[in-house]
Order: structure tokens, then sequence, then C-alpha cells
């Protein structure tokens, strides 16, 4: 079975015992590393992850999965949150951090440039628009974004 095949089957077993606790599927990683199984759960809501949150899940989750035994080998399941500097992959995402600070890289240059950091001013279905310093903005369809992360401000 393909890395994206099985991901897909994980993700239709766990994500509705992931929604039914009130939280949501974030991202899952479904791979080997350093030669040793691994799954990577990550889970997202509202008003953010706890360790508790985490500890339901991955009990969950794993009597699930002990069942439906979809990972044709042994591994070890990790289950967090995505962090402060979580990735933005959908516009859900960048509507949810609204006003937050972020960095985005593009595939294909705007202006002669394809890095960006500031606030998201206004996120749509198909675009996202940035405050740039120096009262600049940009505005970036969510088709040629590579990389989108929020910038943890201290």
């Amino acid at each position: 079975m393909k890395k994206d095949e099985l991901s897909d089957k994980v993700q239709g077993i766990i994500e509705p015992v992931i929604n039914s606790l009130g939280l949501e599927l974030d991202d899952l990683e479904v791979g080997k590393m350093r030669g040793k199984g691994l799954l990577r759960v990550f889970i997202d809501k509202e008003e953010g992850i706890t360790i508790a949150d985490c500890e339901k899940v991955s009990r969950e989750i794993a009597d699930v999965l002990d069942v439906e035994d979809p990972i044709p080998y042994s591994y070890v399941l990790e289950v967090s949150s995505p962090g402060l500097d979580r990735p933005l992959r959908k516009p859900a995402d960048f509507k949810r951090y609204k006003g937050n600070t972020i960095r985005v890289v593009t595939t294909d240059p705007i202006d002669e440039q394809t890095f960006f950091v500031g606030k998201i001013s206004m996120a749509g279905d198909s675009e996202v628009i940035i405050d740039l310093p120096k009262n600049n903005k940009v505005t970036i369809p969510y088709e040629i974004i590579s990389k989108a992360r929020l910038e943890v401000e201290i």
C-alpha cells in the first residue's frame, strides 16, 4: 500500500473518533523513522489543545487502530498539537488566525519575491492578504503557497 493510500485509510478510521471528542484532525504522518514505524497525529480546537486532550485522543484512537489494524507494521503512536509555529494549510487556517503574523513561501514570485512575513489582514476562499512592513500589502492566492506558518512573536 502506498504512503498516501495508507494515510487516507488511517485518516478515515481516526478522524470520526477525534471529531466525536470535539476536536479536529489537523494533520497526520504515517511512515518510518530510523527503521521504526511511526504514526504522528496532530489535533486542534479553537481554544487550543491540552495534554489531557492528547492523552484522551491517544487512548481512543489506539483502541480503534488495534481493532481495525490498518498499518501493516508495528509503530509508535504520537498525538500532539500543531505547535505555536503551526503550519497553515487550508483557507480555514488562515481565517482562524486573522491578525496573526505569518511566514509564507510561494512557488511563484510576487513583485519578484517568494518569501513574505506579515499579519493576515483578510483571508478569503481563494487568497490571503498580508499586511507587510512599511504599510505595504500583498495578496497571495492559496494555490501558489508552498509553505505557510504562524510566526512566533515574543
